[in-house]
């Protein structure tokens, strides 16, 4: 039996396979997988690694990127590979204050948030409505791909079980992780959302009909059903793309219940946007790319100790802050957007991308790239290009927007100034934007809290208005608009 000896973080693994798999095929049967950003492509140099032994030559990605891929390598036999230290992401866990009584049930609830790039799972005592534990990790599913549309590929490729199986088993030791938090261990039911995709591969549903034209799910869910051995309720979703997050999110915001017209974004590698008018809800959502994210960027990274999340301007210069105020070692969403934002106000970019030099330093080996400028400016065309459609569709006026909500991890820590800046969204809208944290998660608890609200989020999802900008000649066309930095809007 050949061997592969694994070294990561000061530690020693040996993993036994047969044949001639890819190394990181075995990595992931050892629980060592670097995430794959482009989805095992050999694009994106993420899963980096220095690899010795009886191994396969370089192919023609690896050498472009000039180091041995994970995705790439194939093992002919003993070797060994060392892994880059790992660093723990800081994942966003943070509610909004609940809006529903407690429904006076024994036991404990659980409230899920299902994301393409983290999990969070919320305790709370259903008689008191307190949040009493919290778990969260990583999705082991990015080791597969980053994306929902890589993961639809890998499950009708036939990893689906693999799918399931990877989040099923993080979601339980979340569970147990929380109880043991919370020194109690009666769970009596579950809310659990997602994204349409996450919640078909979390439930083994066919995702095909996600995959091609007209991109119709077959199912919105709003279903009772059983997980981990618990009831689980799924919200509904409101589209193939705008799913069971979304109207969480929308139900947290509590735009819907306000006499104002409101916009809700959750800018990620799929960006969902809601706009509420006169009791009628938009809804539409646009592939931003995972730049927001950190990834596809060549110094990106998750909000990991070190990660550059603001970058300013101070007498000229650029200054920059890390996480933990540790040594820089990339560079996260919130500082990709400062660092666009300062880089044109220092007109070391222009407003059509151009940058004067190749590459622009940030701290250390930390720098923007000409592609990275480009991944920015492709994300924040997709948004703003989508939101100006989504209001001209409801036929309102930039400066009628009262309130802009944004969710996510990414929204937490946005700086509202360098996101209009750069044309993310409109510059009125800047001193109107409001950050709601995990919305996902509160609009989940406020339904484990109050089954009743459940009722109010079904009218609303049901009479939804989804604009659809696939083949949208407006949208295709301000998208091009919006490639420009700056806002003239």
């Amino acid at each position: 039996m050949k061997q592969l000896t694994i070294r990561q973080n000061g530690k020693t693994e040996r993993v036994s396979f047969e044949g001639t798999p890819l190394v990181q095929t075995v990595l992931a049967q050892a629980g060592r997988a670097p995430d794959l950003p482009c989805g095992g492509r050999g694009r994106c140099g993420k899963c980096a690694v220095t690899l010795s032994g009886q191994v396969s030559a370089p192919n023609a990605a690896e050498q472009r990127a000039g180091v041995r891929l994970s995705c790439q390598a194939v093992l002919l036999g003993d070797a060994q590979v060392v892994l880059p230290d790992t660093r723990q992401n800081r994942i966003e866990a943070s509610v909004s204050a609940i809006r529903a009584a407690a429904s006076a049930a024994p036991g404990l609830g659980a409230a899920i948030d299902i994301g393409t790039t983290t999990l969070v799972l919320k305790l709370y005592d259903l008689q008191t409505g307190q949040d009493i534990a919290t778990a969260a990790r990583m999705n082991p599913q990015r080791a597969v791909a980053a994306d929902v549309m890589g993961r639809i590929g890998a499950a009708l490729s036939g990893q689906a079980g693999r799918l399931q199986s990877d989040v099923l088993a993080a979601l339980q030791a979340m569970l147990n992780e929380a109880c043991r938090e919370a020194g109690r261990n009666d769970v009596v039911r579950i809310v659990a959302a997602g994204n349409t995709t996450m919640l078909y591969l979390l439930t083994a549903r066919n995702p095909d009909c996600l995959a091609h034209a007209p991109f119709e799910a077959d199912t919105l869910f709003d279903t009772q059903a059983v997980l981990l051995g618990l009831p689980v309720y799924y919200p509904p979703c409101m589209n193939a793309f705008v799913g069971a997050d979304i109207t969480c999110a929308v139900l947290a915001s509590g735009m819907c219940e306000k006499d104002e017209t409101a916009l809700l974004c959750d800018i990620g590698t799929n960006g969902e946007i809601a706009l509420y008018r006169k009791g009628r809800l938009y809804v539409t959502s646009t592939a931003a790319g995972p730049a927001f994210e950190g990834a596809g960027i060549s110094c990106g990274c998750g909000s990991v100790d070190g990660a550059i999340d603001h970058v300013w301007l101070e007498d000229g210069e650029i200054r920059v802050h890390t996480i933990a105020d540790a040594l820089a070692c990339g560079l996260c969403g919130s500082g990709l957007i400062d660092a666009v934002a300062a880089f044109l106000e220092t007109e070391q970019i222009d407003e059509t991308g151009a940058a004067g030099d190749d590459v622009l330093p940030l701290s250390g080996s930390v720098a923007l790239s000409r592609m990275d400028i480009r991944a920015v400016q492709l994300a924040k065309a997709a948004i703003a290009a989508g939101i100006q459609v989504l209001r001209e569709e409801a036929g309102i006026r930039e400066e009628e927007v009262r309130t802009l909500y944004i969710a996510g991890g990414f929204g937490s820590h946005l700086n509202a100034a360098s996101a209009a800046a750069i044309g993310l969204y409109p510059a009125s809208m800047q001193d109107k934007v409001r950050s709601i944290g995990n919305a996902s998660l509160s609009g989940a608890a406020e339904m484990l809290l109050c089954p009743q609200r459940q009722e109010f989020m079904r009218r609303i999802a049901s009479s939804v208005r989804h604009i659809q900008l696939g083949g949208n000649p407006r949208f295709n066309a301000l998208y091009v608009e919006k490639m420009l930095f700056g806002n003239d809007e």
